[in-house]
């Protein structure tokens, strides 16, 4: 081995030694705190990008840094494999998405080993396994079971031409068309499967008070969860059928000029006039090629059209008309709107540009009852007007009264109201989970019983250039046999959401692929239950913000169910969550291919090392907010690392070996090293790593610095150098590792103890304090760190600049600061 520093030989020999002593291996210890410390796993797509690294190396420090406090650490890798891209090579290349996901994850578990992380690889579990997928459909059973499962028709995005759904990222341009074959995308309505997340509502909102996740994370799914308090009305139709609405103002119902439905209401047919109806229709299709977010744009120009059937206002009798607008949609709501122009902007925009009445029923400032040149929106200022005999009202607290009033009359009630829809788990492809239901013509739904599951995939599944899903084509996957009456049945062909199978992840990595080859029961437990008392919930997880309003709400709605099951005791499933900011590329910009700005981390790590990679990433700035990559400020890390090799390996001058080190030598190299001690053990409590990075970067100096002094090979120069090891071993694990054996250990650095700081020792041996009078700074002590305030007062007075400035004057207030500033108040 070189005795210079060569991370490209000492990083695959501690790699290969940690994994030969099984040092990350997964081992439950009562004796000892557990730390169930979680990233998020990463899609199989062939090669970790320098994303990974910046989210896995410094969770993988906070993870060793536990472990170094005592904690029994449990760090395990996956892969979330099932998915689109998948599908789409298979029809590139004409291979099998298992094939395909299976080569990549090969490779990617050795550029993981190349981290220097502390995986637990004795714990991997991979979710296109059909060991690990048997469980997600494990769950479904025992969701549908509980009623949390259900069926029903929901739109899809559709390619005509290729007669199949489309995902989300299939859909192209602004003009919506396939990617494939460039046809406009329409939507299609599917019989599909969802859970009902929406029965947990209101505990998502309430528990955010129970966990330490970040305030941006709650206040993302608090409004995605949308909980609005209001009334739901009924408005009668011409045709007798009654259309329901759901206001968060009833007591502007006196405004309703008009009503507005989505285009895909259930009864936009009944109420269009035959005279509207080819007009009804091509405004419908021209809203089905729409998605939600264009749709639902505040700045979009209104659209809409007259249906030619009317709504009867229930408050007041009144014949309203009633419209179709592209801005009103089923998944909020009840898909139908009270229209009050002369209260609300959208609707007043709409009455302006179609020539309908804008009526005002609240007072504005000052009592203003005249003609609205603005829509007027106040909860808490004004009168209502024009609403009959609810005139005079004040607002504030008239809603309560409008519906309490409602109720009496049977036309309303109040009502709490989500954004939030059910989860919609149908995926019509190939690879993923299948969903374990049978649907027979005698029996109907019939689900799989539980001892028959996985439903497994086929091998020999053969996919279409069109991208449709070969299981509907798949004799042998989709003829079976009804469980109940034996007959002809066929299979759902549609996969589960691959949400549902990261939504449990962390459950898994507990037993991955526990009972394998065992029949399944309804009383299972998808993971070994004395493993899971041990390690469960996760203490701390860490990953991007980007996940907010799906996979982090829906393993949330997951954990709460499975408490409903009896399976955890616990409702929510991480007690901390850390976001990471983004890694930019050189220019400042989101990486991608097509910008050319992706930086390769296997480039770096074949040129630097992976210590310097992960130490680059953590100094970046601080990890919250991210940062671009500079090619040149990762010389400073390496520079660093050469630094500290030299001054633990470097020997030191014969002279000096055998002199005695001064006091003051030996006071200066104590003082740093316990305020670093204090400094690194505290920004690793709080992932504060390039805080951290900078304070050993300083200690490292001082000792450089020292090497030409008496102080090296004395007490306090071995006890700083080891314990300047110990702070550099959960961000930089190789050389840490390395220089550790080099200073006459056996053992591994990462089994120590981490070091914890003396304040006395940290403490400086003197202070400077700012001497003001009345304000403005006048003279200055030095003194010993703290004295006392009178003693302070007195120096203070005494000085000569304070003498100066006071010049006799009354005394009046003497305000002391200990160790910064004695401030004299004369007048």
């Amino acid at each position: 081995m070189s005795d210079k520093y060569t991370p490209q030989e000492i990083e695959p020999k501690w790699q290969a030694a940690w994994e030969a002593a099984g040092q990350h291996d997964t081992v439950e210890d009562p004796s000892r705190p557990k730390w169930y410390a979680l990233t998020m796993l990463p899609y199989p797509s062939g090669d970790l990008h320098t994303g990974h690294w910046y989210a896995m190396t410094p969770s993988d420090a906070g993870a060793r840094y536990r472990r170094m406090n005592g904690y029994n650490v449990f760090f395990p890798p996956g892969f979330d494999a099932f998915g689109l891209p998948a599908e789409n090579a298979a029809i590139k290349n004409n291979v099998h998405p298992k094939e395909w996901t299976y080569k990549n994850i090969e490779r990617m578990r050795g550029q993981l080993r190349q981290m220097g992380a502390m995986w637990a690889w004795d714990r991997e579990a991979v979710t296109c396994d059909p060991d690990y997928y048997k469980w997600s459909q494990w769950f479904f059973r025992k969701l549908y079971d509980m009623g949390l499962a259900y069926r029903e028709f929901a739109p899809v995005d559709w390619c005509p031409n290729c007669n199949t759904t489309l995902a989300r990222e299939q859909v192209w341009g602004d003009d919506r068309h396939c990617e494939r074959c460039g046809t406009p995308v329409i939507k299609k309505e599917l019989n599909q499967w969802k859970f009902r997340i929406t029965n947990y509502a209101e505990e998502l909102l309430a528990d955010m008070d129970t966990i330490d996740w970040p305030e941006r994370v709650k206040v993302m799914q608090t409004n995605w969860i949308g909980r609005s308090e209001g009334a739901q009305v009924i408005f009668g139709t011409e045709t007798g059928a009654p259309i329901e609405i759901f206001t968060t103002r009833p007591d502007t119902l006196w405004g309703a000029t008009f009503m507005v439905l989505a285009p895909e209401h259930p009864l936009v047919e009944s109420i269009t006039s035959d005279g509207q109806a080819a007009a009804v229709e091509e405004y419908k299709a021209a809203a089905e090629r729409l998605d939600e977010v264009t749709r639902g744009a505040a700045d979009k120009e209104k659209t809409g059209i007259f249906t030619g059937g009317y709504a009867i206002n229930p408050v007041n009798g009144e014949r309203i008309p009633i419209w179709i607008a592209d801005y009103v949609m089923m998944g909020y709501g009840t898909g139908a709107i009270m229209a009050v122009p002369g209260h609300d902007e959208r609707d007043f925009a709409f009455a302006q540009k179609f020539g309908l009445e804008i009526r005002r029923v609240i007072t504005g400032p000052d009592g203003a009852s005249g003609e609205l040149a603005e829509a007027w929106d106040s909860k808490d200022e004004g009168e209502m007007i024009n609403s009959g005999s609810f005139d005079g009202t004040p607002v504030k607290g008239a809603a309560a009264k409008v519906t309490a009033w409602l109720e009496e009359m049977g036309t309303g009630k109040k009502s709490v109201n989500y954004r939030l829809r059910d989860w919609l788990i149908s995926r019509q492809r190939m690879w993923g989970a299948p969903i374990p239901m049978i649907l027979c013509k005698e029996c109907g739904v019939v689900p799989v019983p539980y001892a028959d599951l996985p439903v497994v995939l086929p091998d020999d599944a053969q996919f279409k250039p069109t991208g449709e899903s070969p299981l509907k084509y798949h004799e042998g996957f989709r003829n079976v046999k009804c469980p109940n009456c034996g007959g002809d049945a066929e299979r759902e062909t549609d996969t589960l959401d691959t949400f549902m199978c990261s939504s449990w992840y962390q459950y898994a990595y507990v037993t991955p692929y526990w009972k394998k080859g065992e029949p399944l029961t309804a009383d299972d437990t998808p993971w070994d239950p004395a493993k899971g008392d041990y390690w469960l919930p996760v203490d701390q997880y860490t990953g991007g913000i980007e996940h907010a309003t799906m996979h982090l709400l829906y393993t949330r709605f997951f954990t709460k169910a499975m408490r409903d099951m009896s399976l955890v005791p616990f409702a929510e499933p991480m007690e901390r969550l850390f976001n990471q900011g983004m890694i930019l590329g050189p220019d400042g910009e989101k990486m991608s291919k097509s910008r050319g700005n992706v930086v390769n981390p296997d480039e770096y790590v074949a040129k630097y090392g992976a210590d310097t990679v992960r130490g680059y990433l953590m100094f970046i700035g601080p990890w919250d907010q991210g940062g671009p990559w500079d090619p040149s400020a990762i010389e400073g890390i390496s520079r660093f690392l050469y630094r500290v090799w030299t001054a633990v390996t470097e020997e030191a001058k014969a002279e000096n070996l055998s002199a005695t080190p001064s006091a003051e030598e030996v006071r200066e190299i104590e003082r740093k090293l316990h305020q670093t001690l204090g400094k690194v053990g505290e920004d690793m409590e709080h992932f504060r790593f390039n805080t951290a990075i900078a304070a050993l970067m300083e200690l490292n100096n001082l000792l450089v610095k020292a090497k030409d002094s008496a102080v090296v090979g004395s007490p306090i120069w071995d006890e700083a150098v080891g314990d300047l090891l110990l702070m550099m071993a959960p961000i930089f694990p190789h050389i840490s590792e390395e220089l550790w054996h080099r200073i006459g250990h056996s053992d591994s650095v990462h089994l120590q103890a981490w070091p914890v700081g003396d304040p006395q020792k940290a403490q400086e041996d003197e202070v400077t304090v700012v001497v003001q009078v009345n304000g403005r700074t006048r003279d200055k002590l030095t003194v010993a760190p703290a004295t006392p305030a009178k003693t302070l007062e007195e120096m203070a007075l005494a000085t000569e600049g304070a003498q100066k400035w006071m010049d006799g004057k009354q005394v009046r207030k003497v305000i002391v600061v200990p160790d910064k500033l004695v401030n004299v108040v004369v007048g």
